[in-house]
């Protein structure tokens, strides 16, 4: 199982922003090449040249899977398509061991105006199969697709789910040695995603795998090690999925959302506290696993309400609403208000693992037994976590753990 399946070295790659330049520049390098000049170690830049990627070094083991995360640009993707043999590195070199499957982008390696079927045939004698293995492998492929009724139908005619169905269909059932994956499976609805995950699952220990993608959810469930890149360089490398993805939300500027309301109220003010701690005081708000968490907030009502309620909602970095609090009348019941209201909400043991945080504040209005939206501030402030916990899921709970004797 120590098997390394994949080994770059220092692999760089440049590329040029001018197209007539760029052009010029191939044409000066194919010449060279042809006439038998030696190549020289790329390491300046020419005009307008910059660095798609630059040196990256890593080894991937037949067992394991990296993740390679980072913002749109950051050269991802350029990586995958020099593992994949698609260009060529200016420095550095790239060892592959074993049959390679790639899921680079939407379509690639499929001819339009060939069918379902015969695609597959066509993939799957690029990845080195011979007809009678992929014959014999047809019916599964076909399965895992769920796409029979339309196998015989041209490509051309699929839409950008089916042609993933077909592609991971075609890379799973042939069990490569080395599976490549950028993105694709994004585009796929969420139970073939689940499913691609599961045949994933089947394929990891004899299977060496590249995954790219934005979903950190993806990410931490399959990936073993994980690369986070920025301007082709790596700033992070480590076994530790969670640090890394922190170190990914932490490329991104934390901005309050959206407003959905009317005139007639207003979040005036929120600001957190945690001990001596307050967010009025500091850019970036930070607690610790376990520690109490204070929300204080003022609204401003324009007009006499009914029943005003205020409601919580707590997201995670990648907008998903783990927990909610909505249970106001169980405290503090106003039957009619105007003007300024002011509340502070505190939570005493905040079981939320590292990472960034938001909250979003709604206001709604009970009159005549109905339930009126007021307003909602999509993630009106933010907080960041941090623990000696290492798990990536928004909450790390502390149970009483008793051991039982046999």
């Amino acid at each position: 199982m120590s098997e390394i399946l994949i080994k770059a070295e220092h692999v760089s790659k440049k590329f040029c922003r001018d197209l007539k330049t760029s052009l010029w520049y191939g044409v000066k390098d194919l010449s060279g090449e042809l006439l038998g000049k030696k190549k020289k170690e790329v390491q300046d830049l020419r005009n307008k040249e910059f660095w798609s990627v630059n040196d990256i070094n890593f080894e991937v083991k037949r067992g394991e899977c990296l993740g390679l995360i980072g913002r749109n640009g950051a050269g991802k993707s350029t990586l995958l398509k020099m593992l994949n043999g698609l260009i060529k590195p200016d420095r550095g070199r790239i060892e592959m061991h074993g049959r390679v499957g790639a899921l680079i982008e939407l379509g690639a390696g499929f001819n339009p105006i060939l069918t379902g079927r015969e695609n597959i045939y066509n993939n799957a004698a690029i990845l080195g199969f011979s007809k009678a293995e992929t014959h014999e492998r047809l019916d599964a492929i076909i399965e895992f697709s769920e796409l029979s009724e339309f196998i015989d139908t041209p490509v051309q005619y699929y839409s950008s789910g089916m042609r993933v169905r077909l592609g991971f269909s075609v890379a799973a059932q042939l069990e490569p040695d080395i599976l490549l994956i950028d993105e694709v499976l994004a585009v796929g609805d969420m139970g073939f995603v689940l499913k691609c995950f599961n045949k994933m699952d089947e394929l990891f220990h004899n299977t060496a795998m590249v995954f790219v993608s934005h979903s950190m959810p993806q990410v931490s469930r399959i990936c073993s090690d994980i690369i986070v890149m920025t301007n082709g360089e790596p700033v992070y490398h480590s076994n530790d999925i969670a640090e890394g993805i922190s170190h990914y939300y932490n490329l991104f500027d934390m901005k309050p959302g959206n407003f959905i309301g009317n005139s007639e109220a207003e979040l005036e003010h929120i600001h957190l506290t945690s001990g001596n701690k307050s967010s009025e005081t500091t850019e970036h708000f930070e607690i610790h696993h376990g520690d109490a968490l204070d929300v204080h907030i003022t609204v401003r009502l324009n007009k006499p309400m009914v029943k005003p309620r205020l409601g919580l909602m707590f997201y995670d970095k990648e907008s998903r609403n783990f927990g909610e609090v909505f249970n106001f009348d169980d405290y503090i019941l106003i039957e009619q208000a105007e003007g300024h209201l002011s509340f502070v909400a505190r939570f005493q043991n905040m079981q939320f693992g590292q990472g960034v945080y938001s909250i979003t504040v709604g206001l709604t209005e009970f009159s005549d037994d109905t339930r009126k939206s007021v307003f909602r501030i999509q993630s009106a402030i933010y907080f960041t976590v941090v623990s000696k916990k290492h798990g990536w899921a928004p909450m790390q709970f502390e149970p009483i753990w008793e051991r039982l004797e046999k």
